[in-house]
């Protein structure tokens, strides 16, 4: 078995495990807790500070068969709810000692409602993510949100998030983003070493690890990645985006690049990446934080913004990626990513590059339409440079 093959089987193996085995083991080992959170946002530094073990829950996949999940939700939204309830009441997250909700849409709101009845001897936290972006009014708001996730950490825990501690931690994670930031420009630079279905899931793999490993992971898997050279395909290189909460089902992502498209970019598992740059590590780290989600994130369907015109994120992505096209590969009934749409498509339009849409679950099981249609997508870009 290839070094890269062998990390992506360890990589997998974390993907599949849908009762957190590995969670399990850390608590076991280190004493501490852990505190899941929903995509797309979660101030993980401050979990980590606290001593505690910052876990991503992203639904159950296509794994996940859903008999007690759908009496609580209604079938028109999306499905990461109804998996996210399945996995709770059926005691595969009962090692997690907390959940937050951050602030995505309507669904992962009653979502947070649903878990504080269900769960009423865990901490559960709806965060409120600023949507007015100047220091004086977002950064006051989101600070003291800040201020008070950090007391019920504290409380919960029974150990003090010093300055130290939180320093210390934004430290870690501005690593792990930079790890992360060299894993994406490598793909781009040399899509055919890095398939995406292999670095979605060593991606996923920073959803249970503690930061420190997943970084050591990412460095692993890019010096492997190196070493293995494999053949060059004429693939349409594409940008895919909308798929920013609900994540597609790996055999979605692999018909993609079988049907001859390199994704030199997308927003999966964002909460690894939604800061762009590093956390300033000044004498109030509380306020850095709050600083960095203000000025220096991703552009996405869940995040508010005025300062920009609707679409420039995207395009500049597509510029500093050489992408040839945009595939949307949005879930079915996501409101935030469904009305955003219209608005990026009109960029793209102004922009001239092509793009195609479609929508999915995370239980789907059905990829050839998907694949013939983004194969034909490829191809148009090839022969006529436009869909």
């Amino acid at each position: 078995m290839s070094e890269t093959r062998e990390i992506v089987e360890q990589c997998k193996v974390l993907y599949e495990d849908l009762s957190l085995a590995s969670v399990k083991e850390w608590k076991q080992r280190t004493g501490g807790r852990a505190i899941g959170f929903m995509p797309v946002y979660a101030p993980r530094e401050l979990v980590h500070a606290a001593g505690m073990l910052p876990v991503g829950i992203m639904g159950g996949g296509e794994n996940l068969e859903i008999i007690k999940g759908d009496a609580y939700f209604q079938s028109y939204i999306c499905h990461i709810p109804r998996s996210t309830i399945e996995l709770g009441v059926t005691g595969r997250l009962d090692c997690l000692d907390g959940m937050l909700f951050p602030a995505i849409c309507d669904v992962i709101r009653n979502l947070s409602g649903m878990w504080q009845m269900l769960f009423k001897d865990k901490l559960v936290r709806y965060l409120d993510l600023p949507q007015e972006f100047t220091k004086e009014i977002g950064g006051t708001f989101y600070k003291q949100e800040l201020q008070g996730l950090v007391h019920e950490l504290e409380k919960l825990g029974g150990k003090k998030v010093t300055p130290e501690a939180l320093r210390h931690s934004i430290k870690l994670f501005n690593e792990n983003r930079r790890a992360i930031e060299r894993l994406y420009n490598a793909r781009a630079e040399t899509p055919e070493n890095l398939p995406t279905y292999e670095l979605y899931l060593v991606m996923r793999a920073s959803n249970v690890l503690p930061v420190e490993e997943h970084t050591a992971l990412v460095e692993k898997y890019l010096a492997a990645a190196a070493r293995q050279k494999r053949n060059k395909l004429d693939n349409a290189r594409v940008v895919v985006t909308g798929a920013f909460c609900e994540q597609p089902p790996i055999a979605l992502i692999r018909a993609l690049e079988a049907s001859g498209c390199y994704v030199v970019d997308d927003d999966w598992v964002l909460g690894a990446r939604y800061l762009l740059g590093d956390v300033a590590m000044g004498e109030d780290p509380l306020q850095d934080l709050a600083n960095a989600y203000l000025g220096d994130c991703v552009e996405t369907a869940s995040r508010y913004e005025t300062r920009l015109e609707k679409g420039a994120f995207l395009i500049e992505r597509v510029k500093r990626y050489r992408a040839e096209g945009v595939v949307f590969c949005a879930p079915s009934f996501c409101d935030p990513a469904l009305l955003e749409r219209p608005m990026l498509v009109e960029a793209l339009n102004r922009a001239n590059v092509p793009h195609t849409s479609f929508n999915y679950a995370e239980n789907t099981s059905q990829y050839h339409v998907f694949k013939e249609q983004t194969g034909t997508f490829a191809d148009s870009i090839k022969l006529w440079g436009t869909a």
